[in-house]
């Protein structure tokens, strides 16, 4: 009784021991008596107690911070740099058997390539150029991790500052910068200005002497229209006031040329 009581606990030791559960974001690493074996994928798996050995390893990206370090501009000044490195396994059995300390070594090549990258740099482009040293860091970065089975998915510079002296002076360069700026808007407002004032009058005059014009235009047909026949008609007044003036008797031929003066030959017809 006591025996088969033994074995049916090692035998539930041995169920227990060679049962692994993978999670979903790992892969397991079987290593029998020293020697790596097969891949366990997430999921129920079975391996054989006190002779298996399993190293669960993380696929999931990972985040690894490079300190920060004073780094030389080619133009001999000194910058603090820091930057952090996304990286994703993509072969477990290499991170795991390729090198033995995978964040101190992407650390410290890190740092070594931004030594040579800003080296080759002068502080201006060094500030401008962060998206080009991202991926150059990258891209090195990627060609050595990719014999470790690790991919660099991204490379972010946190930082690039240059000495408090520096800074400061670059600060009153940006002021200067801004100040300049603005009185140059501020001057191309006032001209704006001083251009509509001027279009603005230009139109009223022109505007003005065209309504002038209209109105002499008006009042030279109306003298054209009204006018132009009262000068005969007072020309003919006045030679009748003159014959009639002693009520003397004037006996006119019917085709003298008198009537037409008078406008007395529409009289007789």
């Amino acid at each position: 009784m006591a025996l088969g009581t033994i074995l049916i606990a090692i035998f539930l030791l041995f169920l227990i021991r060679g049962v692994i559960i993978i999670r979903p974001y790992e892969k397991g690493l079987v290593v029998r008596l020293g020697r790596y074996r097969r891949t366990l994928e997430p999921g129920f798996n079975l391996i054989i107690p006190f002779i298996d050995a399993v190293i669960r390893v993380d696929m999931r990206e990972q985040v690894i911070n490079v300190n920060p370090q004073q780094v030389i501009t080619k133009d001999n000044v000194s910058v603090l740099v820091d930057a952090v490195i996304y990286t994703k396994v993509i072969d477990p059995v290499k991170a795991e058997f390729a090198v033995a300390n995978f964040e101190l070594a992407a650390t410290t090549l890190a740092q070594t390539t931004l030594r040579n990258l800003i080296g080759d740099k002068t502080l201006d482009d060094t500030l401008v150029a962060r998206d080009a040293l991202n991926t150059a860091l990258r891209d090195t970065l990627d060609t050595v991790t990719h014999s470790w089975g690790v991919k660099v998915t991204r490379v972010e510079l946190k930082r690039i500052d240059p000495p408090e002296d520096i800074t400061k002076a670059m600060s009153k360069q940006m002021k200067a910068e801004r100040e300049k700026r603005a009185a140059i808007l501020e001057a191309e407002g006032i001209k704006q200005s001083h251009i509509l004032t001027a279009e603005g009058e230009k139109q009223a005059a022109i505007l003005k002497a065209e309504g002038e014009a209209e109105a002499l235009r008006k009042v030279s047909e109306a003298a054209q229209k009204y006018f132009r026949e009262r000068p005969e008609i007072l020309k003919r007044l006045e030679v009748l006031k003159t014959a009639l003036a002693k009520n003397t008797k004037f006996v006119i031929p019917g085709n003298s040329q008198l009537l037409n003066l008078l406008n007395l030959d529409k009289l007789e017809k």
